[in-house]
């Protein structure tokens, strides 16, 4: 039996392994973590992670063929194939900080790989790393070797938080590089045959490791170009009285653009889209690219501006303050169908709303009250750390910040509704009834386009929609600049 352990258990290694386990039940899966509560979570009803479809595929698995333990040392020393999918979150401090990748728990994984292997062993590259980390990983393991033989293989996973099961289970492309030696080829077949189990061999591309590593960077920032984008032209749109919905839907409908990743909203989250621009533009820089940095960075920089944007037509619709005024807050994950909070543009809009003395009364389905409150208080990038390694900053909670379990009872007495993730239940609510417990004149503000605007202001509110053409009231209040 071959045995795959999996090192890490987050947001990739849990459910990529969970289908691998689910496909391929010749093969035994083990995904390992040092941190007790999260394998603890695992190995019952309410993983750590919500994604819809998961739990029916870890309870089919779980204890079949699919383990989850906190003995790295063992299952790792066992494995046939080891892969890792551990952090690796932007740097605060030192060198490349704010940009480059902090390799710390990846290099610790490949000291305990080699620490602990009796045997050859393929390991692969799961996280979101820079190119050239497989190099610093290989020369990691050969100088620690002990004559035992290890292939490094890049498979960059590309999941989309809220599918990824179906991701998984059909994926547009496997991507698998490694050395161009017989002995990379033969592992690169090796991690083939798992993928073949369920991936059509066309789907499976092989690649050198560098081109394999750069493709996840590249791919991402590919993406967030799009949002980048058409969030640009949002901004356009409502000063000239376009529709951004129209314009997204023209420009879609040209074969050679397609219609993906159009839609105007707040601002683009998770935790890849930033980190890997900002890895980019670190890479740029240090292979003396400062043009091509530049250009990357520009990205992010757009990102910023239309959650700084949303957030000044907030308070400048609203007599150009929010003070003391409670404003309700619906959604705080950074996109539906996920629990997810990384770099979501919920935080720096609350964030924002808090720096002019707003009261925020936040609902999100599936992000807990502590989570939110810590989210609020956090320094940048210190999120991307495993939770029990984070730093305790800032005071334990947010005062002007209440989280409440419906919708109904955080617009209660509220000034204005920001709907900031787009969870289909935010498209049913029953606004006649919110419209009539808030205050007037009541305001919504759509970051992400789900509510029927002209339908609201049959009922009364005062909406706003991105890149959508503003109504009068809006007009006669100029967002700040």
């Amino acid at each position: 039996m071959v045995k795959i352990c999996c090192i890490g258990a987050g947001y990739v290694g849990g459910p990529t392994m969970a289908v691998i386990a689910l496909k391929c039940p010749s093969i035994e899966v083990v995904v390992v973590d040092i941190w007790e509560p999260r394998i603890a979570a695992w190995n019952s009803d309410q993983l750590p992670i919500y994604e819809p479809g998961l739990f029916e595929v870890v309870k089919e698995c779980r204890g079949r063929n699919l383990f989850f333990s906190k003995d790295v040392e063992k299952h790792v020393a066992e494995a046939d194939i080891v892969f890792v999918s551990v952090n690796t979150p932007t740097k605060t401090q030192g060198l490349g900080a704010g940009k480059a990748a902090d390799l710390t728990y990846w290099e610790s994984a490949a000291r305990t790989i080699a620490d602990v292997s009796k045997s050859d062993k393929i390991v692969v590259e799961k996280s979101t790393v820079p190119v050239k980390t497989a190099e610093a990983i290989e020369k990691i393991l050969t100088h620690n070797s002990k004559g035992i033989k290890f292939q490094i293989l890049s498979n960059p996973e590309f999941l989309a938080e809220g599918t990824a099961i179906g991701d998984l289970f059909q994926p547009d492309r496997v991507l698998i590089g490694g050395r161009e030696t017989p002995e990379g080829q033969k592992a690169i077949q090796a991690l083939k045959a798992v993928y073949a189990h369920w991936v059509p061999e066309d789907r499976i591309l092989t690649t050198n490791l560098w081109s394999a590593e750069l493709s996840k960077l590249a791919a991402n920032a590919f993406l967030a170009q799009r949002i980048s984008s058409v969030n640009a032209m949002s901004a356009l749109c409502e000063a000239t009285g376009a529709d951004v919905a129209e314009v997204s839907y023209a420009v879609g409908k040209d074969t050679r653009i397609g219609p993906k990743f159009l839609n105007a909203s707040v601002g683009f989250g998770g935790s890849c889209f930033q980190k890997d621009i900002l890895n980019l533009v670190y890479i740029c820089e240090c292979n003396g690219l400062p043009e091509v940095a530049e250009y990357w960075k520009q990205v992010i920089k757009i990102n910023d501006y239309q959650k700084s944007r949303f957030v000044n037509r907030v308070v400048s619709s609203m007599f150009n303050t929010v003070s003391q005024k409670k404003i309700a807050v619906l959604g705080f994950a950074f996109k539906k169908d996920t629990g997810d909070t990384r770099e979501t543009p919920a935080i720096d809009v609350c964030q924002g709303l808090l720096g002019d003395k707003a009261l925020l009364s936040i609902y999100d389905p599936q992000v807990q009250k502590e989570h939110i409150q810590r989210d609020l208080i956090m320094k940048k990038f210190d999120w991307d750390h495993p939770l029990h390694l984070q730093p305790k900053s800032g005071s334990a909670a947010v005062e002007q910040v209440t989280v409440t379990s419906d919708a109904y009872e955080a617009t209660k007495e509220a000034h204005g509704v920001c709907i900031l993730t787009e969870w289909d239940e935010f498209r049913t609510l029953d606004y006649k009834k919110i419209y009539d417990n808030m205050q007037k004149p009541a305001f919504v503000f759509d970051g992400r386009n789900v509510v029927n605007a002209d339908k609201l202001r049959e009922i009364g509110f005062i909406v706003y929609s991105i890149g959508k053409p503003l109504d009068a009231w809006l007009k006669d209040m100029p967002a700040v600049a």
